[in-house]
């Protein structure tokens, strides 16, 4: 994997609308009809992803590592909400990107998104491995 600086400032940017299914009520973690603050976590890192996607060779992705995320504003079903991500830090394969969520010019939240580089099929057979030492036995 080549990571380099060449990252250091790269942008990417995603949209989505709130359906009434990504509502806090919805998933069943709060009680008004807001978007839910995992589906903002995910639009701050699908805007990382495509900030970096034309950087990796087909063998190569990242994974989440870390996050934080300040919810500055409520959105509510129908709105179309913006995320933008810029790479600000890159450490030996960790990224390290700010993000931001937009309705129109309304700040919405305001995060911090850590992903680390990985190999496709290494990273996925390690984690089978894990997965099936650590399941319970059942007789």
């Amino acid at each position: 994997m080549n990571i380099e600086s060449e990252y250091l400032g790269a942008v990417g940017l995603a949209t989505m609308v709130i359906r009434p299914g990504d509502t806090a009520v919805a998933l069943g973690i709060g009680e008004l009809p807001i978007a839910a603050g995992s589906h903002l976590l995910n639009i701050m890192e699908s805007a990382c992803v495509t900030a970096i996607a034309e950087y990796f060779e087909g063998s190569e992705t990242t994974v989440l590592s870390g996050s934080s995320i300040a919810v500055l504003a409520g959105v509510s079903i129908g709105t179309e909400i913006r995320g933008m991500a810029r790479c600000i830090e890159v450490t030996g394969k960790e990224l390290t990107f700010e993000c931001d969520i937009y309705d129109g010019e309304r700040h919405i939240a305001h995060g911090q998104i850590k992903r680390t580089a990985v190999e496709r099929v290494s990273f996925l057979a390690r984690t089978a491995a894990q997965t099936l030492t650590s399941a319970p036995r059942i007789n």
